[in-house]
């Protein structure tokens, strides 16, 4: 018999006959997006360990792997094709009974002035980064609502706080999922559903690591001085975020204990916004 949170009941033995400590998230369903890699590889791991089933998201292969990993499941879609995004909600809704927690972490980044800013890449950015959490997040709220409890956490970016130059798709998709995670969680709260936003600075992933030549290209410095000039030049801690600080919060955000904590936005900026 499930208990009242929805979540199954716990029957774990161990060999020795004496039950098993249950794990936090056991039972629980996960979709991570953008899980076969960088920040996504990293949460798609601590959930797993934590006990829940995790649905891999990516448009890469990679995505695969990081599935096979954990074992868990592997669902491929590109979030800038709105019907995959809505056929990669069913199917993920289809293969857990129901997501518990979905992480809306895919991203991507295209660096050129406003004036210069491609149409096509500003309509891409803005489908994967905004557009397709919107629909995720419509594809599983009514079974998150019909259970009693629901975490999504969606992964925003400093960016989502504050802007820099030549990147306005990127910082207008990430200041407009912030957007969607508080009316989100206004209209899901009644009924044990959360939703958090995580806002981390440089973070040091293959999508950052990417960006260093185009910033140096854009601004015209050398690429040394991208990380030291640009990037960190804000910062009190002078280093660049490792993924697992983000996943640690992120774990935290999809437990019991963050029951109370909802329409947020959490920095993890290395002293970006205490200026």
């Amino acid at each position: 018999m499930d208990d009242p949170s929805g979540r199954p009941a716990q029957n774990d033995v161990s060999d020795s006959g004496s039950r098993a400590a249950p794990m936090p998230l056991d039972g629980r369903v996960a979709l991570v997006t953008g899980g076969g890699s960088g920040i996504g590889l990293v949460i798609s791991r601590r959930l797993a360990d934590a006990g829940a089933r995790v649905i891999v998201n990516d448009v890469r292969e990679a995505g695969r792997d990081t599935a096979r990993e954990i074992g868990g499941e592997f669902l491929q879609a590109d979030l800038s094709d709105m019907e995959e995004t809505r056929e990669l909600g069913r199917q993920a809704v289809a293969i857990g009974g129901c997501v518990d927690i979905l992480v809306n972490n895919a991203g991507l980044q295209h660096i050129a002035p406003i004036d210069e800013f491609p149409d096509e890449e500003w309509d891409r950015l803005v489908r994967i980064m905004l557009i397709a959490p919107f629909q995720l997040t419509k594809a599983v709220l009514p079974g998150m609502k019909r259970r009693g409890w629901g975490r999504i956490i969606n992964m925003s970016s400093i960016h989502g706080l504050v802007a820099s130059p030549y990147k306005s798709a990127y910082i207008s998709a990430k200041h407009g999922i912030i957007g969607l995670t508080k009316t989100t969680a206004l209209e899901a709260g009644e009924y044990g559903v959360t939703a958090n936003a995580i806002c981390p600075a440089y973070v040091k992933t293959p999508l950052v690591e990417a960006q260093i030549a185009d910033q140096a290209l854009t601004r015209g410095i050398p690429e040394d001085d991208v990380v030291e000039k640009v990037m960190l030049e804000p910062a009190a801690v002078k280093s660049l975020i490792q993924p697992e600080e983000v996943g640690a919060l992120a774990m935290f955000l999809a437990s019991d204990e963050a029951r109370s904590i909802t329409g947020a936005a959490y920095p993890i900026d290395v002293g970006w916004t205490a200026r």
